[in-house]
């Protein structure tokens, strides 16, 4: 039976002028890389802000596991690793001097984890906060979220600021804490990081959740598309016509033709190309990015 670890029922904020969070529901189950995705401004952080138990929300209620998130703040985030979006650093202090204040903070026995994600993000913390990059601070501040091994993690535009082989190498650590079971909430507007991570997603817009889907299922249920080439225009004409009763037609350029084809008839759609010659052939691979922007041009 699945667990909820993290749940937000009729959750409202209203900031004015339209800015906020406004019936916001989802949930975030044991074990999974949920996704919470939209542009900057859509409301992420805000809702975060309320499983954190930073804010208390006018309507609704915030639980991580089963707790209330305002009334039991500190109690959850004993377990709970959170990296914000705008990181806020002590300047005065070395990168080694903050981690062993947090160490402190967090009552932790033992060094060796820490040590395990200085080397895995190749941080030298010695230096001062202040002189550190974009970058080290960022590295820094994963570090100090992960450091004490908590079971949930919620984690506010997390690769921002990194570059392009860290993000990567983060990400593959996001898929190796996954593994060892942890539950995680990633708010990100970075398709690639969420196609390559997430389990669940929901989509924000305008402070509202316009969509909740199963990634593996979404995939699984969405029409195939492919791209086919003719050898002339007339025999693409013919084509067509022949698989239109199966197949939308989505774009034709010359003698390409770009089709949707749902499902269930993916096999009639097979058996009609059989009888044509045809050039070049392949399928498009489902794209997060593609199906999110439907709901961003409505």
């Amino acid at each position: 039976m699945a667990v909820e670890v993290i749940s937000l029922k009729d959750v409202t904020k209203d900031y004015g002028h339209g800015r906020g969070i406004f019936d916001v529901s989802f949930d975030v189950q044991e074990g999974i890389v949920f996704g919470f995705l939209g542009p900057n401004g859509a409301g992420k952080t805000t809702a975060i802000r309320h499983i954190m138990g930073f804010s208390k929300p006018q309507k609704g209620t915030v639980r991580v596991n089963q707790l209330d998130s305002w009334i039991y703040a500190s109690q959850i985030q004993q377990n709970l690793g959170y990296l914000p979006g705008e990181i806020a650093l002590p300047e005065h202090v070395t990168g080694a001097a903050f981690l062993q204040m947090m160490k402190k903070l967090r009552g932790m026995e033992t060094d060796v984890y820490l040590h395990e994600l200085l080397d895995y993000f190749e941080l030298d913390c010695q230096g001062a906060i202040k002189r550190m990059s974009l970058g080290e601070k960022r590295k820094l501040a994963i570090v100090a979220a992960f450091m004490h091994d908590p079971a949930i993690l919620v984690l506010d535009e997390p690769t921002s600021g990194l570059d392009p082989i860290m993000q990567k190498r983060f990400i593959q650590f996001i898929q190796k804490e996954k593994a060892r079971g942890k539950t995680i909430l990633l708010s990100s507007h970075m398709f690639s990081e969420v196609e390559a991570t997430c389990d669940d997603i929901a989509i924000i817009k305008d402070g509202v959740v316009v969509a909740t889907f199963d990634v593996a299922q979404l995939k699984e249920t969405l029409p195939k598309k492919f791209q086919l080439q003719m050898q002339d225009e007339e025999a693409l004409v013919q084509l067509q016509l022949h698989v239109k009763e199966v197949a939308s037609i989505e774009e034709i350029n010359g003698t390409e033709m770009l089709v949707s084809v749902p499902r269930q008839h993916l096999t009639s759609f097979i058996q009609r190309l059989a009888s044509h010659q045809i050039e070049k052939f392949h399928e498009i691979p489902f794209r997060l990015e593609s199906y999110f922007m439907k709901f961003y041009e409505r």
